[in-house]
This record gives C-alpha cells, sequence and structure tokens, in this order.
C-alpha cells in the first residue's frame, strides 16, 4: 500500500511560499428557453504573492464557442484538431453561441473600467493590492449557454439540458510565473483556491447537481409567474464551481468513510441498472483509493451524466451515461481518481498535464485491477 496523505498536498498544492485566493459569493438565475442567464457575483481576491497586483485577468470561457473565435480557428485549422470539435463550432446559429457580457465592474465598491479580448477580461485597478492585502470585486453579466460542443453546454448528445462547466468568469491564476491569462481552446486549466457559495435559479422541475454541499432550496416566483426553486451550494477551498440540471435527473447516493457519494442521471430504463449498480463500484474505489493514496478530503462527491465523455471539476464529474457497465466504472474510476491530483494537487495542467494525467491513470489501473479481479 502507498501512502501519501492529502493534508501536505494543501500546502504545497501549486507551489512552495505562497498561493494566492479567491472567495466567491454568486446568484444565478437561469433562462432555460432561451439559454441564457444573469449573474452577479462578489470576489474577494487575497494578495499572498510578495508583488503588487495592478490589474486582474478573467476568464470568460463561453466567448470561445462563437464562430472565428481562437478555439474555433484554431480547431478548423490545425493539423491535429480535436475530432469532437472539428467544424462544428462555426456552423453554429447565433441562438446557439456561446457568450459572457460583462455589464459592470467594481472594486471595494467604486465602478472600475475594464476590456474584453476573446476568452479574457482584463481589469485595470485604480489602486494596486498590495502583498498580504484584499480587494473585494463586484461583477455583473449576462450570459449564452452554448449549445453542447466541448465539456460544457446545453443538450448534450445524450439529452441532458444543462452541463455547465466553465461558466461563470473565473479570475485567471497569478503564480511565481505571472498571469496565466490563457486564451480558452479546449484544453485544461489551472485555478485559484477559494470558498464558494452559490444560488442558481432554476423552474422547479428541475434537479439539479453541483459542486459542493447543498445547504438551502428556497421556492421563488420566476419572472413568467412560473414556480421556481433557488438552490444553495456551498464548497469550501477548491479551485473551480461546475453543476448540471435537468428534469429527469434522479439520484441515488451511498457513505463511504464519512463521505457522501451522489450519483445522478437521466430516469432511463436502458441505463438505469448500469448506475445502480455504479453506486457499489464507485464505493469501492473511493475506499481503495482512500487507502492506497490518501484519504480524500472533502465531505462530498458527485457523479453527473452530461458533457461529452468524461471530465473532472472539484467535488464533481461529469461522465457521459450510455455506456457498457466496465465503461461506466472505468470512466467514473478515472475522473474520481482526479480528486486526488487535478482537485487536490491542483498542479497547472497546461504546463504539467502529466503530473495530473500521468498519476491519474496510474490510480485508476490500480484501482480497477483491484475492482475487476
Amino acid at each position: 500500500m502507498m501512502l501519501v496523505t492529502c493534508t501536505p498536498f494543501l500546502s504545497w498544492a501549486q507551489y512552495p511560499g505562497w498561493q494566492q485566493r479567491a472567495n466567491y459569493q454568486m446568484d444565478i438565475a437561469l433562462d432555460v428557453d432561451l439559454h441564457q442567464y444573469d449573474g452577479t457575483m462578489t470576489v474577494t481576491y487575497f494578495n499572498e504573492s510578495p508583488d503588487v497586483i495592478n490589474k486582474m485577468y478573467w476568464h470568460l470561457f463561453f466567448n470561445a464557442f462563437q464562430p472565428e473565435s481562437m478555439m474555433d480557428v484554431r480547431s478548423r485549422t490545425i493539423s491535429d484538431p480535436d475530432r469532437r470539435v472539428g467544424s462544428r463550432i462555426a456552423e453554429l446559429p447565433e441562438e446557439e453561441w456561446g457568450w459572457i457580457d460583462i455589464q459592470e465592474v467594481s472594486m471595494d465598491g467604486v465602478q472600475i473600467g475594464f476590456q474584453e479580448d476573446g476568452t479574457i477580461l482584463e481589469v485595470l485597478l485604480p489602486q494596486g493590492i498590495n502583498p498580504q492585502d484584499s480587494a473585494t470585486f463586484m461583477l455583473r453579466w449576462t450570459a449564452q449557454v452554448p449549445r453542447q460542443i466541448r465539456r460544457s453546454g446545453w443538450m448534450n448528445a445524450e439529452g441532458v439540458e444543462f452541463s455547465m462547466t466553465q461558466w461563470f468568469p473565473k479570475i485567471c491564476e497569478y503564480d511565481h510565473h505571472g498571469w496565466h491569462s490563457n486564451p480558452y481552446i479546449g484544453r485544461e486549466f489551472h485555478g485559484v483556491w477559494g470558498d464558494f457559495d452559490v444560488s442558481i435559479l432554476l423552474p422547479i422541475d428541475y434537479h439539479m447537481a453541483a459542486t459542493g454541499e447543498l445547504v438551502s432550496e428556497t421556492p421563488v416566483e420566476l419572472s413568467d409567474g412560473s414556480a421556481g426553486m433557488s438552490h444553495r451550494y456551498v464548497a469550501s477551498n477548491v479551485i473551480d464551481f461546475a453543476w448540471a440540471a435537468d428534469p429527469d435527473f434522479v439520484e441515488e447516493s451511498v457513505m463511504v468513510d464519512d463521505v457522501a457519494i451522489h450519483l445522478v442521471h437521466q430516469s432511463n430504463p436502458e441505463i438505469d441498472e448500469n448506475w445502480t449498480r455504479l453506486s457499489e463500484f464507485a464505493a469501492k474505489a473511493m475506499a481503495f483509493i482512500n487507502q492506497d493514496i490518501g484519504q480524500y478530503p472533502y465531505p462530498s462527491y458527485s457523479i453527473v451524466q452530461g458533457g461529452d465523455g468524461g471530465m473532472e471539476y472539484p467535488m464533481l464529474t461529469l461522465i457521459t451515461g450510455e455506456r457498457t457497465f466496465k465503461s461506466l466504472v472505468g470512466v467514473a474510476v478515472h475522473e474520481m481518481a482526479h480528486s486526488w491530483f487535478q482537485a487536490t494537487v491542483a498542479t497547472n495542467e497546461s504546463l504539467h498535464e502529466w503530473m495530473d494525467e500521468g498519476f491519474t491513470s496510474w490510480a485508476e489501473s490500480r484501482c480497477m485491477a483491484k475492482l475487476f479481479v
């Protein structure tokens, strides 16, 4: 048995010495017919670096999903394109594009200017954030969720309505290399540690799963007079926040070492049995990796049908669910194993992909050998 404790991971997770922090509070209202949403967000940014921060960069991932974006042009012109993307972005009608439109940015209560450049928002600060100091930003924006092309979007190939990953204005990482304000082209990412408190307003017939733990569900009347529900999730010490929603979602849960594993999928007689069986194997996988690598450090983990294959996010993964049983277990185990590397060690995958994918594949192979002796 290999013993690696998770507590030290958080101390050297990005680089020795210091790492930035950003705490988010968000209120989101989704129009499921237009596939658009309104968002407001308060973010407290803690500068733990030795440098004065004079500008801020934010990811606007959804802007990649429109014709002539860098992601679109790259996918159509490079010699080895991602076959899942190809020319699909260029062929989207305008009502299926993705975009994020920033309407207001303020710093410590004072409105400030900003500039959008593709998938990056640049904000010049009226005064710098000194080392060991913090600033509070407020952003207000509207967004259109793209038709599902890569990882995120609405109506994936299996009919899941919303796969909401890399979906909000997210502060770029700043480390000893400087700002990681790389344009989004569908590749991996680098995240800032922080706490999230997110409230998402949906029609009452939608069911959802998200990073973190559900702390409340509040009935709300929507603007058209219909019934809605505000779902509030909180998560501590994570590098991102993802969620999914669909009217046909059902959920099964199992406990392992005080961790609640939630399995969320569409109610479908063709896959229900496999997903029910998956709960047993997911529990065994969590218990094995806890012993083999180290204790999972969060109180819950969700395996959710959605996306375009399998992609890990803190406390949650999206996987396609219409698979053979062993394939379903395999993708679930692989994405779960990322929780010990991408979501806990949190190295820069754009520079050092092997440190996540390599160790994750190694952990997956050990776990699968144990599950299917």
